[in-house]
């Protein structure tokens, strides 16, 4: 029997969990740890509440969680409750899948006053993470502004500025509605360091912006390249591109405007006792396309900062970490000797929820090829005596089974679920 514990039980724990099934059967056991009690990671946490089919995946996820050879061990912390060489002392294999839940930092002076707010912590309030449920974010005042070029930005922007009646069917937690959809900022301002053709954002996302009640999308034609430029694109790239370009062609007078501002760097972040505006610096792309600073700088008002700059996997003590990439030091997966690491925490913050399926069944093939013949480790039972002795009660995956039909029959009319938001009230759920 081999046994394989993987830490963290989001997109890619689940899927390396999935390829361990598949290729040893019933001649595996796999552990799923996560510090919550509540298993899915990004999917619960991070997909914006109003992207519902999205989050079906979990259907597949649960699958794998149903089996008699996986389970789900909530509640545990690791370096707390288990370090990673007990854990390699009890299993074959030990798996990271800790994902990058951290936000990387502004970098521009000004980026620690109240009202600047990374995206992680903003997107986990919406989604009522118990780490930021009580984050309380600046909703009204001189704008919003975020900062960067990706689908987060356009899920923050859109967040923003809905309606209270646009959240219908959305899980969306109960504190973020009440807060939000209540007019807000007139001005969303998004600023990006490069142009139209190099945004990472993605043709549905962006679309979206373009049905909203209250808000419109505004771009200034003179940042768009001429047209015939579009045709060296990718064919995702094109698509949004030629939404810019629609965006750009219209004139909706609408209360709320959602400002593409291309070209523009935050060079720094004012206030007195909290952010009052944003400083912005012109860019212009050289002949290589990259970033040039112009010296023309402008100022933005603004409230509320979020910055969507991308994401890092903390760092866990004696585990080899690139501070650089901000990720788990590794060759294609393979940190040490029985110890891997796989998803954001691999490669970081990169590709979409199905990327880390491959990714997944590559690390269970490493495994493999790295086990000896015989096995003779305890798994699981190992693990029960552990948490055992230090006093830790972890939440089964039937445990979670009981949460989620709490959070289901407590949801608002045409919501799928009511979040519960503490620790407390996940584990009193439980019962």
């Amino acid at each position: 029997m081999r046994h394989i514990v993987i830490v963290g039980s989001g997109p890619a724990g689940y899927y390396t969990a999935e390829a361990a099934l598949k290729l040893w059967g019933d001649g595996v056991r796999v552990d799923i740890i996560d510090r919550l009690p509540v298993p899915y990671g990004l999917i619960r946490s991070g997909v914006a509440p109003d992207h519902q089919s999205i989050k079906g995946v979990t259907r597949r996820y649960e699958a794998t969680a149903s089996s008699d050879n996986v389970c789900f061990v909530g509640g545990v912390t690791l370096g707390r409750d288990a370090t990673v060489a007990e854990l390699q002392h009890l299993y074959d294999a030990v798996v990271l899948a800790t994902g990058a839940p951290s936000d990387r930092p502004t970098g521009v002076p000004g980026g620690d006053l109240p009202g600047v707010i990374g995206s992680a912590a903003f997107v986990g309030w919406y989604n009522g993470h118990p780490d930021h449920a009580a984050l309380a974010p600046p909703l009204i005042g001189a704008g919003a502004v975020i900062v960067g070029a990706g689908n987060v930005a356009l899920d923050v922007a859109r967040i923003l500025a809905k309606t209270g009646e646009e959240f219908d069917g959305s899980d969306i937690a109960a504190h973020a509605l009440g807060q939000l959809g209540r007019g807000g900022f007139e001005t969303i301002t998004i600023l990006a360091r490069r142009g139209p053709h190099q945004i990472a954002m993605t043709p549905k996302e962006m679309g979206e912006l373009g049905h909203l009640a209250r808000a419109a999308p505004v771009v200034d034609p003179a940042d768009l390249p001429p047209v015939e430029d579009d045709a060296a694109l990718d064919p995702g790239q094109r698509k949004s591109v030629a939404l810019l370009r629609e965006f750009a062609a219209q004139d909706e007078a609408k209360p709320v405007r959602i400002l593409f501002d291309f070209y523009a760097v935050p060079l720094r972040i004012e206030g007195e006792d909290r952010v009052d505006r944003v400083i912005v610096e012109r860019t212009r792309l050289d002949d290589v396309g990259q970033v040039v600073p112009t010296g023309e700088t402008y100022e933005v008002p603004a409230s509320l900062v979020v910055s969507c700059i991308g994401y890092r996997t903390p760092p866990i003590d004696g585990i080899p970490y690139d501070a650089k990439l901000g990720r788990f030091a590794n060759d294609d997966g393979r940190i040490g000797p029985g110890l891997y690491t796989v998803g954001w925490a691999r490669r970081g913050p990169t590709g979409t929820i199905g990327t880390n399926r491959p990714d997944g069944f590559a690390i269970i093939d490493h495994i493999a090829a790295d086990l000896p013949a015989e096995g003779g480790k305890p798994g699981r039972a190992g693990l029960d005596a552990l948490l055992a002795e230090r006093g830790v009660e972890a939440v089964t995956f039937r445990d979670w089974r009981r949460i989620d039909q709490a959070e289901i029959a407590a949801a608002r009319a045409g919501s799928p679920r009511e979040k519960l938001v503490s620790i407390e009230a996940l584990l009193a759920a439980r019962a």
